[in-house]
């Protein structure tokens, strides 16, 4: 018996791992989240100090106007100051190393209620070059109605590095962004119809008619018919109780409900950047003859020294021998028999010793020939 190669174990290994000896119940929980309890996305522009000269300097021009009109509503009297440098650098701009312009970004998740922390992301929009040791001012953070929903300031926590001397530069991820844990106060309530709605809708994460199918019976087994309805393949309503300590109680049941999800679709995803690709236990192969190769070319270059004769008159030259030698691997064509299962694919695919770069290459080619019955997705 031949030994596998590492490339076959570790596809032979996930087609183990994907075929379940017996069959496995998920929770509703797990399965899908409550429409209610959507997140909302906010932002806000703010200003960072206390950096080490890396900051926008003097050509922003909206970090100064930024600063001077919080100078100027912290009691700060910027007009007469901000003359007297003009006049003194011929009106020249303010030069402000130490503060950088950003935009704060965060996500409030639904039930959120005032006085919660949130963590928050900054980034540079202007020509600092490091957040690290910064510290955000504080930011009003608001939502796509434009009113603000949470309160955002603290010391920012830059994992990125840029350090560069001698005309090298190393750079170990990104310095002009950084994160605040716990770094916004939440401000105000997003209405939400949990409350008061008669029906609450749950969202199935993936959407599928069998899952949903077994949603539905399993909450109308234990709690009566007619309490779940399916209104498409993503979305289930279900009767609440009036009551909101009921309601809770009930939705907290639902949600620890067991039920047996249905099979994913066929589908290969392919990471064209990093060349893994992961195949689901659904995919089927029909009838396909399939031969890869790759034609290797290598190079090789001599300089050598013509030295002329001893009574000529000729100079010494450098001369460039090149050789080119062309290889084209004689690899066998392996047949797919209709019908064939993710291994008997990867048992194929290893017997011509193909790498990763080339089964991503002969998935390509299958689907194009309409041999693949699966979805092919490259990320």
């Amino acid at each position: 018996m031949k030994r596998l190669s590492s490339f076959a174990l570790f596809f032979l290994g996930l087609a183990l791992v994907a075929c379940p000896m017996a069959a496995r119940a998920d929770r509703i929980k797990d399965l899908t989240h409550v429409a209610a309890k959507r997140t909302n996305q906010l932002i806000g522009y703010g200003l960072v100090v206390g950096l080490q000269g890396s900051g926008d300097g003097s050509d922003v021009s909206f970090t100064a106007q930024s600063m001077k009109t919080m100078l100027s509503r912290l009691g700060v009297a910027m007009e007469g100051a901000l003359a007297d440098f003009e006049t003194a650098t011929g009106g020249g701009k303010m030069d402000i190393k130490n503060v950088a312009a950003v935009m704060v970004t965060a996500e409030l998740p639904g039930f959120a209620k005032p006085g919660q922390k949130i963590d928050i992301n900054v980034s540079a929009i202007g020509k600092a070059s490091n957040l690290r040791g910064g510290n955000l001012l504080l930011t009003s953070l608001r939502g796509v109605d434009g009113e603000v929903y949470a309160l955002a300031q603290g010391a920012l926590t830059a994992t990125g590095i840029d350090a560069a001397g001698a005309g090298t530069k190393v750079a170990i991820g990104v310095p002009t962004s950084a994160r605040v844990p716990g770094g916004a106060t939440v401000e105000r309530v997003v209405d939400t119809p949990f409350a008061s709605a008669e029906q609450l809708i749950l969202n199935v994460r993936d959407g599928d008619f069998t899952t949903m199918a077994a949603i539905v019976t399993a909450v109308n087994s234990r709690f009566g018919e007619g309490v779940a309805q399916a209104i498409d393949s993503v979305s289930v309503a279900i009767r609440a109780p009036r009551d909101l300590s009921q309601r809770v109680a009930f939705m907290s049941m639902v949600e620890n409900l067991d039920v047996q999800p249905g099979e994913p679709p066929a589908r290969v995803v392919i990471n064209s950047r990093t060349g893994t690709v992961v195949i689901s236990r659904n995919v089927r192969v029909t009838a396909a003859a399939v031969s890869h190769g790759t034609i290797s070319v290598a190079i090789s270059a001599t300089n050598e020294v013509s030295q002329p004769n001893p009574l000529g008159a000729g100079q010494t030259v450098g001369v460039q021998n090149a050789e080119v030698a062309v290889n084209e691997p004689n690899k066998p064509m392996f047949l797919f028999q209709p019908g064939v299962d993710l291994r008997q694919i990867v048992d194929a695919v290893n017997q011509v010793g193909a790498s990763p770069s080339s089964l991503i290459a002969i998935l390509e080619a299958l689907k194009t020939s309409g041999s693949l019955r699966a979805e092919l997705v490259v990320i």
